[in-house]
């Protein structure tokens, strides 16, 4: 039992120091231009190949499938569309937060 206090306690205070760095990476967000590969209304999810993802995110050009919160935004979607879009790490998934036509 006495071993269980002190064990609880460093678990708290490794969580309280992490906690900034997990909310910071949280907030992190990044915009790019890229083509819609693939679109799965159903998953809420679109594949999109883009440039590098310049901000936060700092991310070299690739093929990413990324989740959308909104599944409405998949509605004006569709594969070889070029589009310009904001992109947000939420908990680890990268979640599409706005998306428009690219000129």
């Amino acid at each position: 039992m006495s071993m269980r206090k002190p064990l609880l306690a460093a678990i708290v205070a490794l969580a309280a120091a992490v906690a900034p760095f997990t909310a910071a990476r949280a907030q992190q967000t990044g915009h790019a231009e890229g083509e819609v590969r693939r679109v799965d209304a159903e998953a809420g999810k679109v594949t999109i190949r883009h440039g590098p993802i310049t901000g936060g995110l700092d991310m070299p050009a690739m093929t990413m499938v990324f989740h959308v919160k909104d599944p409405a935004m998949l509605k004006s979607l569709a594969p070889g569309k070029k589009v310009r879009f904001t992109v947000a790490d939420e908990q680890g998934a990268l979640v599409l937060k706005s998306v428009e036509p690219a000129k």
